[in-house]
């Protein structure tokens, strides 16, 4: 099943949810399965970008109805990125 980033910046209002209710991250991860996509592995992130998600879904429409309704919500700013493995990149590259 493909694969994807998603790298996540909180809102002021995303900060404070998260402050009043550390839960609600495995929440929205739950709503993410909901979406139809897996959750792999998520990493908070010390920088530009406060979370790292690698999430499996079985194609890019959904991804983005996924990422339209996090976005909708005003909590945070999404960006998603294709992850092609290493070994399937290397072969597009041969023919």
């Amino acid at each position: 099943m493909p694969h994807y980033v998603m790298l996540s910046r909180l809102t002021p209002e995303g900060l404070k949810t998260l402050s009043d209710n550390p839960d609600r991250l495995q929440e929205v991860n739950q709503e993410v399965e909901g979406l139809g996509a897996t959750v792999v592995n998520q990493y908070a992130l010390l920088g530009q970008y406060d979370f790292i998600t690698v999430l499996e879904a079985p194609d890019v429409g959904t991804v983005a109805r996924l990422s339209a309704s996090l976005g909708r919500r005003g909590t945070a700013h999404y960006e998603t990125l294709a992850a092609v493995p290493v070994e399937e990149f290397i072969s597009s590259l041969k023919g």
